[in-house]
């Protein structure tokens, strides 16, 4: 299924805010980052809309609830997805949401913790 620009209306959870509504290229997913406005933000959950035409039910909006991400945010690429932390690490999550289980708030940089995966 070949996505086209899909109209994404951008909230927050607490409070429950609408920060704008954007037309994106790809399918948000949990754990991915959006920048809005010159800030970003991390999908929390992703809800869809979808309106009946001619017989059938069409994607008419996606909803995305996001929380700020932190400004010192450390993030890897690994296989087109984005990682927070130091993918290099042993003890690194591997993951979207969650850092590692030893240093889960963070940094990477300087902890005693770390080793060569």
């Amino acid at each position: 299924m070949e996505i086209l620009a899909v109209p994404t209306e951008v909230c927050t959870l607490h409070p429950e805010n609408t920060l704008g509504k954007i037309y994106l290229d790809w399918m948000p997913q949990p754990g991915d980052y959006i920048d809005l406005e010159g800030k970003t933000y991390r999908i929390l959950e992703r809800r869809h809309r979808y309106q009946f035409r001619r017989g059938k039910y069409n994607l008419f909006r996606v909803v995305v609830y996001v929380q700020p991400a932190p400004e010192n945010l450390d993030r890897s690429l690994i296989d087109g997805r984005w990682i927070i932390g130091d993918a290099n690490c042993r003890y690194n999550a591997l993951s979207e949401l969650i850092r590692c289980a030893v240093n889960p708030n963070g940094p990477c940089a300087g902890c005693r913790l770390w080793e060569v995966r």
